[in-house]
């Protein structure tokens, strides 16, 4: 088969040309890449002499490493040779019965927001059950929402004034009015939670109110009118020396009961006030405000329906790639069309995908929405690995036209599958170390997506071998690559038509279809890209480039946003983001009413233990995200009293007794203290805190108010159950930056085993560390947040980014060029077009996840892009560029130490 005739050329195997000089003066490729003929004479350098006989290569591969695995490659390659059905059976049988285990589907997914995305080991679930042993809730007839350990179960609505009028304006709040009476059904009655006798209120100014109007401008104090604190059940206010003058929105939350035999039947009744509330608002016709709703379940929901959103898109991609496959393999002729050998070798990502995901479901594993993206990843990578495969093969027919089938796969798999066990073992390797992580979201798609791959490089050594040998048969068998039937190319084609002569010979002249020649992409990189990639004032403009690149970056990286926004949980069009939009923008002045427990038990009789309780209470109120005003603690207040001589709390017998008169003033009071008969194990007070508007504030919160309670001489816990998801800022950077620079340090090992030349194992080194810091600044400029979704594709990150940067690097290490210059230009020759290829058929795995309308797989996109772009660019500009610089190990006769050097750097890699 003719190398020629091809359509692009797929990703060539690792392995540069090496060369053996002979005593003419005349270098000798070894193992050439498809731009090159093998054992041709290529001309020496100018510059060359005759060699000494010490110096010439000995034609063959001595590596210590590589030698041994070429052998079992060659071994495997006789048997699927000799017998190809079972090795095309075999897969699709165990795929078959791997794929049963998509039965457990729906027992597998583990898609609860708190669990997948949230610190496992998070200090605040600690937190929490330390609340929930010490405060046990009763909703059917103390309820307090500020006193929940968890966000309870609830309907919220948000009712904003149009026109930019008040809410508190008659026809406003009678249009609330009749939207609270729509709500508050007997169903409701039934199971809500409930308070001094009666359901908690919606609203504080309803409780107070009842169906009566509302309150007169200047009437009510702000935030705390009373007892009461308005601050989160009014928002967008206007006042004038704390009196309330007007106000923009006015939330309702109706609380049920959670505990108990109630908790399905509140479930229940949830789920149909998301069903119906639209319709109820649309049928009540209010004019004067506008409503957005949220429930306790609507997070969670909206989250699971992302799964399904996806699945259109996988027939998408398998189309985009199965077509670009085909159109990479395409040839002219009728019998060497290789249109099934692509379609087997996207079948073969498909089989991968099956067979992985069916043994993790087999396993147990949780299947978490962000798997979902795992096929797309897997299929790029499938198809890059059947081009280095399809690749090897012509160079292999090249080379032996005339042998059996048996050396030609030999000689392929010996190629071919080293390159293939290089890009799929750190590859590997970065998702198995990314399971090393605080989320299970994250550690469920690097178990999925690491297995995809092992079952990825098995199936392409195996199912795809044994389609190329029997696709090789066909071809000698001279049949159609479609119909199978034999085609007479010999005979005198005349007679038939233009038309019959182009489907079944490759030509309308009846004539078999000629050689192509070198790809117009391979010359063009060598004759016009090269060299001017390699001018030295464009050196110098890419120097700069370079420059302006990593500068980016770096402020990029200075500038990056923390944590994941809840929100970006559900899709674009959900419900929930108008809700959201205007919490933030009418609720965000008063941030979470955090508990402060003091979490052991302490003289609290004691005047000493009270002033150091007090002194750690001012420090957490002096933090800048808490107002002091808002405070809520028992103990003042029970010292107030003492101070004002109606109680006396100086012996522990008094302070307990007495307590039973704090508790009839303010009976709340008794729900915040944990008191056994002759002893406090536990109690708690609440801080405000203020202008908590993004992430930062909400991650330099969460660590000031630990800080301050970790300084206080008496054990205290902070707790909101918000501070679940706040976690997560505490250890996303830590996670990140400890997987990153684990999974480098795998590869470097992986590099210096596999590619014996320490000088290429440095740029690989210098390309992981340039992408991953590129990819961190610029997802800053693209609105990507560094969370438990965006880490996952930084892990990716450090496989891609050898992909790109090894093949070049080290085609330009080994090459017998006499200049640097050319050198560069000899590597961007040979693998400049593959590597944009494998960029390409990468791309096009991920890219309709840009028309997702869910930011996880939109924020999958983004940072794939990112890591193809700026590893191609590496591979394609920078690092040609800069081993012109640094890479000056030539192959001059007159630089006698580089040539020391190179040999050196060989033979050190050798058996003895």
């Amino acid at each position: 088969m003719s190398h020629g005739e091809g359509g692009p050329r797929p990703r060539p195997p690792l392995k540069a040309p090496r060369y053996c000089h002979g005593p003419d003066g005349q270098r000798t490729a070894l193992n050439s890449s498809p731009s090159f003929s093998p054992l041709l004479p290529v001309p020496a350098s100018p510059m060359a002499g005759p060699r000494d006989p010490a110096e010439r290569c000995s034609c063959r591969n001595t590596n210590c490493v590589e030698r041994p695995l070429r052998r079992l490659f060659e071994g495997l390659a006789s048997g699927v040779a000799a017998c190809p059905w079972p090795f095309v059976l075999v897969p699709l049988l165990l795929s078959g019965g791997l794929g049963a285990g998509f039965v457990f589907l729906p027992q597998r997914q583990a898609n609860d927001i708190e669990e997948q995305f949230t610190p496992t080991w998070g200090p605040a679930k600690a937190e929490r059950d330390f609340v929930r042993r010490h405060f046990p809730t009763d909703d059917s007839e103390r309820f307090s929402a500020p006193r929940l350990p968890t966000e309870g179960a609830y309907a919220a609505l948000i009712a904003v004034a149009t026109n930019g009028t008040s809410v508190l304006e008659p026809a406003a709040w009678a249009d609330v009015l009749r939207l609270n009476a729509a709500v508050h059904d007997a169903e409701y009655e039934r199971l809500c939670a409930r308070t001094a006798g009666g359901c908690a209120s919606p609203n504080p100014l309803l409780s107070r109110r009842g169906d009566a109007g509302p309150p007169a401008p200047g009437s009510l104090r702000f935030p705390v009118n009373g007892s009461e604190f308005l601050g989160a059940a009014l928002g967008g206010v206007e006042t004038d020396g704390g009196r309330l003058l007007r106000a923009r929105a006015l939330k309702l939350v109706y609380y049920l009961r959670e505990d108990g035999p109630e908790a399905q039947d509140s479930r229940q009744w949830l789920e149909s006030f998301l069903q119906s509330i639209s319709s109820k608002v649309a049928d009540l016709r209010l004019g004067s405000i506008q409503v957005t709703y949220f429930t306790s379940l609507s997070r969670q929901e909206e989250f699971e329906g992302n799964t399904r959103s996806v699945i259109p898109l996988f027939s998408i991609t398998y189309f985009l790639t199965i077509t670009f496959s085909i159109i990479s393999c395409l040839r002219l002729s009728c019998i060497r069309n290789n249109t099934w050998l692509a379609s087997c070798g996207v079948l073969s990502s498909g089989l991968a995908v099956l067979s992985s995901f069916g043994l993790m479901l087999f396993c147990g594993v949780p299947f978490v929405v962000t798997v979902a993206n795992a096929p797309f990843l897997i299929l790029g990578v499938g198809v890059d690995d059947m081009f280095i495969m399809i690749a090897s093969w012509e160079q292999s027919l090249m080379k032996k036209e005339k042998s059996n089938v048996k050396s030609l796969l030999a000689e392929t798999y010996a190629e071919a599958a080293l390159s293939v066990t290089i890009t799929t073992l750190t590859d590997v390797l970065a998702f198995f170390i990314g399971t090393w992580t605080a989320f299970p979201s994250v550690r469920s798609f690097c178990l999925y997506t690491g297995t995809a791959f092992v079952f990825c490089y098995v199936y392409t050594l195996t199912f795809f071998g044994a389609v190329l040998v029997l696709n090789y048969k066909r071809e000698q068998g001279n049949r159609h690559w479609l119909t199978c039937m034999r085609v007479d190319v010999g005979k005198d084609q005349a007679e038939n038509s233009c038309l019959y002569n182009a489907c079944c010979i490759g030509s309308c002249s009846g004539q078999p279809s000629q050689p192509e020649g070198e790809h117009p992409m391979s010359t063009f990189l060598k004759k016009y890209y090269g060299p001017f990639i390699t001018n030295k004032w464009i050196k110098v403009l890419m120097v700069l480039l370079y420059g302006a690149y990593l500068g980016g970056s770096i402020y990029g990286c200075t500038q990056i946003r923390e944590g994941i926004d809840l929100r970006n949980l559900a899709n674009d069009a959900s419900y929930i983001i108008p809700y959201y939009d205007d919490e933030d923008k009418y609720f965000s002045t008063y941030g979470p009413r955090v508990m402060v427990v003091i979490a052991e038990s302490v003289d609290y009789w004691n005047e000493s233990v009270r002033l150091a309780i007090e002194s750690c209470t001012q420090n957490l109120e002096n933090i800048s995200y808490v107002d002091k005003n808002y405070s809520e603690s028992w103990l003042r207040v029970y010292t107030g009293l003492a101070k004002r001589g109606l109680v006396n709390i100086d012996s522990k017998t008094d302070f307990l007794n007495n307590l039973s008169v704090l508790f009839r003033i303010l009976p709340s009071f008794e729900w915040d203290i944990n008191k056994t008969q002759d002893e406090i194990e536990a109690s708690r007070f609440f801080i405000q805190t203020v202008n908590v508007t993004s992430a930062v504030d909400e991650k330099y919160l969460l660590s000031q108010l630990r800080e301050a309670a970790k300084q206080c001489s008496i054990s205290l816990k902070v707790y909101h159950p918000a501070f679940i998801y706040y976690d997560q800022y505490l250890v996303i950077v830590q996670n990140t930056v400890q997987n990153v620079v684990i999974a480098a340090g795998a590869m470097l090992v992986v590099s210096l085993l596999l590619i014996p030349n320490p000088l290429c194992c440095l740029w690989v080194t210098f390309a992981i560390a340039s992408v991953i810091v590129g990819v961190a600044g610029f997802m800053t400029f693209w609105k990507v947040n560094l969370d438990s979704i965006s880490m996952i594709n930084l892990v990716i990150c450090i496989g891609f980014s050898v992909d790109f940067s090894a093949h070049i690097s080290y085609a330009f290490v080994t090459s017998g060029e006499s200049s640097a210059n050319k050198r560069s230009i000899e590597a961007l020759s040979l693998l400049g077009y593959p590597v944009l290829q494998g960029a390409v058929s990468t791309i096009l795995g991920v890219v309709v996840l840009a028309a997702s309308n869910t930011y996880i797989f939109r924020t999958f996109f983004k940072i794939m892009f990112l890591v193809i772009l700026f590893g191609a660019l590496h591979g394609l500009v920078f690092i040609p560029v800069f081993l012109t610089f640094f890479g000056n190990f030539g192959s001059s006769p007159h630089n006698t130490m580089s040539k020391k050097l190179e040999h050196r750097f060989r033979n050190d890699k050798d058996c003895p």
